[in-house]
């Protein structure tokens, strides 16, 4: 990939400030809306995919990334659908990598289902990657192949094995899901721990329609924190990773678990974050529908002060926050698009 400095290069474009006085540092960057699984609360079975055609070109998302790396953000996840699937994406995070390096970015990382990993390890840490976050709901090899549909349980460990093995430190991510793996959940923490792996539950969130009723799904994380407590002795800590997660020790283990509760506890009034789609439409919130679109900014000129001027135009436009709801009387998803467009 041509990483050649642009027009940012050396300079310091104004900080992205949204309207509530929060500094937009992280940028989440979902490289393809495309996953070699069809995880049941993320994705229908038979999933319509964007055209090829639609998709930025990795050397349009790296240019997008370094203007917003000019305007302050220190932290770029990258995010997909399964982002190690897109093609030749490690053009992409090595360019970034430099950033690392040179010091422009704080960190480089990304979000995977893991079975790409095996493959992938080695590269990501040599390319700068120091962390990634690996989502895995079950350690059941039958319950795995049925949550994801698609999905291969020993494929996604020896990939957690290959990440270990290259340095990579990994929080697994696990989505909390009520009657199908909230009772697995203690066995999870103390497999992560002991690997020296964090680990962090997350709620459902009603994006985009799936084959499945989400208020089934739904676990609060209050209630399963509460099941928690029962057996391990939590104690808050001020640990962050820039992200909405909240952390406590677990004293049995010495690990970190992690809570995201969009839907109980929001954190929207900390947010920091914008989510850029592999089509170069920018959501200022998770939540919300309203969009930007930087693709025509960014083609519309080699110039990137146009593009900094649009940037500027969607984060004047950030919500304090969003309206996710899951009840039996608002049995639609509360975006209409899947979490794999946006980006996990």
């Amino acid at each position: 990939m041509n990483s050649r400095p642009g027009p940012f290069s050396g300079q310091t474009a104004s900080p992205m400030i949204d309207p509530f006085g929060r500094m937009v540092s992280y940028l989440r960057v979902s490289v393809t809306d495309r996953c070699d699984f069809r995880c049941t609360y993320c994705m229908a079975e038979n999933m319509t995919f964007l055209p090829k055609k639609d998709l930025l070109t990795l050397e349009e998302l790296e240019r997008l990334c370094r203007a917003f790396i000019a305007k302050g953000v220190k932290k770029i996840r990258l995010t997909g659908g399964e982002p190690l699937v897109r093609k030749n994406i490690m053009h992409l995070v090595r360019a970034l990598g430099e950033r690392v390096k040179s010091g422009e970015l704080e960190e480089l990382t990304l979000t995977t289902n893991g079975s790409q990993l095996a493959r992938f390890a080695g590269e990501l840490a040599e390319a700068g990657v120091r962390r990634i976050n690996v989502s895995l709901d079950t350690l059941d090899a039958d319950k795995f192949r049925q949550i994801t549909r698609w999905g291969e349980l020993a494929r996604v460990m020896e990939g957690i094995d290959a990440a270990l093995a290259a340095g990579l430190k990994i929080k697994i991510n696990a989505v909390a899901l009520k009657g199908f793996n909230d009772a697995e959940i203690p066995a999870m923490i103390r497999w992560a721990h002991a690997r020296g792996m964090d680990f962090t539950v997350i709620e459902t969130m009603p994006m985009g329609e799936i084959d499945e009723d989400r208020t089934d799904q739904y676990l609060p994380l209050s209630e399963l924190r509460a099941a928690l407590e029962r057996q391990f002795t939590l104690s808050d800590i001020p640990y962050r990773t820039g992200g909405p997660a909240r952390y406590v020790e677990v004293q049995e283990t010495g690990g970190r678990l992690g809570f995201i509760t969009p839907m109980t506890h929001n954190f929207c009034e900390s947010c920091n974050r914008v989510r850029l789609t592999c089509t170069g439409t920018l959501y200022m919130c998770l939540g919300q529908n309203d969009a930007a679109d930087l693709r025509a900014a960014l083609r519309a000129s080699g110039d990137d002060a146009h593009l900094s001027a649009a940037i500027d135009e969607a984060i004047s436009r950030k919500p304090k926050g969003h309206d996710f709801v899951i009840d039996r009387t608002r049995n639609r998803p509360a975006v209409a698009r899947h979490m794999s467009v946006t980006g996990g």
